[in-house]
């Protein structure tokens, strides 16, 4: 006897009705069970004995036409009792946009900051959806080669929507955040004015004009090398702001008190990804920042997470063929996904 699979729908949607489609019977409208009384919240019942199905919501218009929606089917996984809750969109494109550069004015040192932002598919359509946001350094770095050191990006906007259409991550706002001299304002003492402009300016700024979640469960930084350095510096120094770090081939012992910090502050609420290649590629820094993180009282595979991978180098391409990883440990859908065994 199947059990019914609750699935909700959530859509600004006006003019005609929102219908489900699966892979039980991908010819069949499956309706809404009910609505929500300012109709923008459709549930649907899913009736089946599979432990996973593949659905689509759809719009039937008044003359009976069915547009689905754009991107790739969503994937429901019935062994879990939580409802699941999407936030299509039925018009545009199926991947992200990225915005063009502006400016920022930066009060502590004076002059501008250069900034991209990524916007998810579907950002300008579906209003009703909100999203967890990722502060990440070397803005130059992270979308276009011919911005990127020796012309080799991270492809980020590729990775989030594959990552988007694979089903594992949540839809995520993406700042690139430009550096102007990385080697003073990712150490000690620069990074505290870098820090404070991203919290004091930037944040402020992005959140009067995006819809971002609030919390710092919902706010994460990440950056390579330096980047990862002044990553890890950011989450412990405002643990009530940015709640993850990612922290690629990080500098950990260059040029800043990380290490004493964290061996005698107060244990800061906070999720941590690091990792490194071998050789040559700050290895044993992250291995012993790792042991320092878990003699802390962080667990692996919860809040602190550790990779390494042989021969990878210390270059853009490999932080941007395994930036899957750490965005899937910041922002997984499923809670088990690196639980420790």
């Amino acid at each position: 006897m199947s059990v019914p699979y609750l699935v909700k729908v959530h859509h600004p949607q006006t003019d005609g009705t929102i219908v489900l489609r699966a892979d039980v019977d991908w010819e069949r409208d499956i309706e809404a069970k009910s609505r929500s009384e300012d109709g923008t919240v459709w549930e649907f019942e899913v009736h089946t004995d599979a432990t996973f199905f593949y659905f689509k919501p759809c719009i039937r218009d008044a003359s009976g036409d069915l547009r689905w929606s754009v991107g790739s089917n969503y994937l429901a996984v019935t062994t879990t009792s939580d409802a699941r809750e999407i936030y299509p969109h039925f018009f545009g494109e199926s991947h992200g946009t990225i915005t063009p550069p502006f400016d920022v004015p930066e009060p502590l040192v004076g002059g501008t900051r250069r900034v991209r932002v990524y916007l998810p598919p579907g950002y300008d359509e579906n209003t009703l959806k909100r999203y967890p946001i990722l502060y990440m350094h070397d803005g130059a770095n992270l979308f276009f080669p011919e911005e990127a050191f020796l012309g080799s990006d991270w492809d980020v906007d590729s990775m989030m929507n594959m990552l988007d259409a694979m089903n594992v991550i949540d839809k995520v706002i993406v700042v690139g955040v430009y550096s102007r001299d990385r080697m003073q304002e990712y150490t000690k003492p620069g990074y505290e004015s870098y820090g404070r402009f991203l919290v004091e300016t930037l944040k402020p700024l992005l959140e009067s004009h995006l819809r971002i979640l609030g919390g710092a469960e919902n706010s994460a930084v990440m950056g390579s090398s330096l980047g990862g350095l002044v990553s890890l510096y950011l989450a412990w120094q405002w643990p009530e702001v940015f709640g993850k770090a990612a922290c690629l081939s990080s500098t950990f012992f260059y040029q800043n008190d990380l290490y004493q910090r964290i061996g005698t502050e107060p244990r800061r609420d906070i999720r941590i990804y690091l990792d490194s290649g071998w050789p040559e590629d700050n290895y044993e820094v992250t291995r012993s920042m790792h042991s320092l993180l878990l003699s802390r009282g962080y667990e692996d595979g919860r809040d602190v997470a550790y990779h390494a991978f042989p021969r990878a180098l210390h270059d853009e391409q490999s932080w941007g063929l395994r930036s899957h990883i750490p965005f899937q440990f910041l922002f997984r859908k499923t809670r088990d996904l690196f639980a420790a065994p």
